[in-house]
């Protein structure tokens, strides 16, 4: 049986390398609390991302979530329910109301055309989300903003190192927040990050992944533990060397099952969108059954025979959790939940060979 074949796999550098990071911790034995790894990536980072201010977490859930309660927010939040968990829990964990956005049918992210409508005198801040590494409709998201003077945020975790314009991803709105997770672009293992630009804001949010310690005898505000040790912070510096090579590796996947997939009828691919540096995060594919014959479940079915192992991102839909059962009406998200049923994304990392993508779109196109 030919060698399995993954979703993902997580970049990581030569274990010497790692090791020599990570060999003056045992000199030290400053592990955490904010050490010199944590500073230096964060200082690395602020460069690298091109933004003015780069606060560091445990995890990318963690900066959302405290982000969101350090902004003091009230009310309603619009969002999108085309997302992981993560999006809508930080949301309502912080006692607001999610109100879902539907999205645009092309690139998967909110739907700009339908937000105006949602604003209530409830309405606090929106939270959009870039997905697979495609980027919100920025411009009309910031008119929109500042026009009934809300607060936006945004879940940026699959489109670390992308440039909008010339610009960083991570400098628009209110704030950014990425995840470093294991499976993503850039990782620390587990971690997190929010670029902002008010200091007022960085202060508060320092204060809430710190336990609102500012000094050996000084707790000013209630906290919570959310800092990033100094092994994550380790392992970002590796990666961060490597993570340009590591995206033009993932380029040629992405070209290669463009070559293969781009003239299949029924099958609709991630577009290739104008002023954006990509990242290549995912490669989704949304299958029509109706052209191409087949469904998006029994694709994925025919690939996990054959040991290819895909995902169906994002399904569910956030709105349809069983946790929020009863509470809102995913028929006011109809592309979204038409997408949600349709959508496969397929294997992509920087270590998968032209090979292994030929053999996953030779399953894809020969269904029979």
């Amino acid at each position: 049986m030919k060698k399995k074949i993954l979703v993902t796999r997580s970049s990581m550098p030569d274990m010497q390398e790692y090791m020599e990071e990570i060999k003056e911790l045992w000199e030290t034995h400053w592990i955490t609390n904010m050490g010199v790894k944590h500073k230096e990536l964060q200082k690395q980072l602020t460069e690298y991302l091109s933004v003015e201010n780069v606060d560091l977490l445990t995890n990318g859930h963690m900066a959302l979530e405290l982000t969101l309660q350090a902004l003091k927010l009230s009310g309603e939040v619009i969002t999108t329910p085309f997302t992981f968990a993560s999006t809508t829990h930080a949301i309502v964990r912080n006692g607001l109301t999610p109100v879902f956005c539907d999205i645009d049918p092309v690139d998967f992210t909110m739907d700009v055309t339908k937000l105006e409508a949602l604003i209530t005198d409830r309405t606090c801040a929106i939270v959009p989300v870039h997905v697979y590494g495609n980027v919100c409709n920025i411009e009309e998201i910031e008119r929109i903003a500042h026009k009934y003077d809300l607060r936006v945020v945004y879940d940026a975790a699959h489109t670390f190192g992308e440039t909008y314009k010339g610009k960083g991803i991570g400098s628009f709105g209110d704030a950014s927040c990425f995840s470093f997770h294991a499976t993503k672009v850039f990782n620390t293992i587990e971690g997190g990050a929010v670029c902002y630009k008010d200091k007022e804001l960085g202060e508060r949010l320092y204060n809430l992944k710190n336990f609102g310690i500012r000094g050996p005898e000084m707790v000013e505000s209630v906290g919570a533990n959310a800092k990033m040790n100094e092994f994550s912070a380790a392992m970002g510096l590796c990666n961060l060397r490597h993570v340009d090579e590591e995206i033009a590796k993932r380029k040629h996947v992405v070209e290669q099952y463009r070559k293969r997939l781009d003239d299949v009828e029924g099958l609709q691919l991630n577009p290739i969108q104008e002023n954006v540096k990509s990242n290549y995060a995912y490669f989704p594919v949304i299958f029509d059954e109706k052209v191409f014959g087949y469904t998006r479940n029994e694709v994925a079915d025919k690939l996990a025979e054959h040991g290819v192992f895909s995902r169906k991102y994002f399904y569910p839909l956030t709105n349809t959790f069983d946790c929020f059962h009863g509470k809102f009406d995913v028929n006011e998200t109809p592309v979204a939940l038409h997408v949600s049923k349709r959508v496969l994304t397929l294997p992509l990392y920087a270590d998968l060979s032209l090979e292994d993508v030929d053999r996953i779109c030779d399953l894809i196109v020969d269904m029979e």
